[in-house]
């Protein structure tokens, strides 16, 4: 049955706009993206079938253009489209968290991280720049490493600091094979870091892990600034 032939109040579309966007299943969700099936399967059918093939959303946002488009009924375009979504949400998070102090919607910054980081296949390392006022001045990928690690290097760390004339950073790196739990090198090159930086009054405010799925995990709520 055509989506178009259901009740109005169980159709996507419909549904969102009288109960907003919570009261949908990311399969609902993603049909509205899709906005057509394919022979034999609704909209929805397909949404279903995509996250199943995947295995999660995320997944499914940060595959490539040859998996995506491997899929019956997608294609090039639609992955385009996609990835542009994905950016329209990275951007409007970066604006949210540039407009005020970052500790003052820490759930957007988690958000940002995600979005930013939680997709990539090789470790990353980011240094977020903050005013005195803890405002976002400026993120910058330092530096990029394999799937299992990456060489960070406190001279460079410190060299940007003065360069942005930051008052005060976070750090933020992914765990692409999944792990979630900071180890035992994130924690003594953080500890590195932050001497290294109080040498030119810099402070570390945070280091976030952001895992392959799941949220961030805050260096600073674990107690290990």
């Amino acid at each position: 049955m055509a989506i178009t032939d259901w009740p109005a109040d169980e159709r996507p579309r419909e549904k969102l706009l009288a109960r907003g966007t919570q009261a949908l299943s990311d399969a609902e969700l993603l049909a509205i993206f899709l906005r057509v099936g394919i022979r034999g399967h609704s909209a929805v059918d397909l949404a279903r079938s995509l996250i199943h093939r995947f295995g999660s959303l995320t997944r499914l946002c940060s595959a490539s253009a040859d998996d995506f488009s491997a899929v019956p009924g997608m294609g090039l375009a639609k992955y385009a489209q996609l990835q542009a979504v994905m950016e329209l949400a990275r951007r409007a998070l970066s604006e949210t968290i540039r407009e005020r102090a970052l500790f003052d919607s820490p759930q957007a910054v988690r958000d940002w991280l995600r979005l930013r980081l939680g997709h990539l296949p090789h470790e990353t390392f980011c240094v977020m720049l903050l005013d005195a006022r803890h405002c976002l001045i400026d993120a910058v990928d330092l530096f990029r490493g394999t799937l299992t690690q990456t060489s960070v290097y406190p001279r460079e760390v410190v060299k940007l600091a003065l360069e942005y004339n930051a008052a005060a950073v976070i750090f933020a790196h992914n765990h692409p094979s999944g792990a979630s739990e900071p180890s035992t090198a994130d924690e003594m090159l953080t500890r590195a870091l932050k001497d290294a930086l109080a040498l030119v009054d810099v402070r570390v405010l945070d280091h976030f892990v952001v895992p392959a799925h799941g949220a961030p995990v805050s260096f600073a709520e674990r107690g290990l600034l």
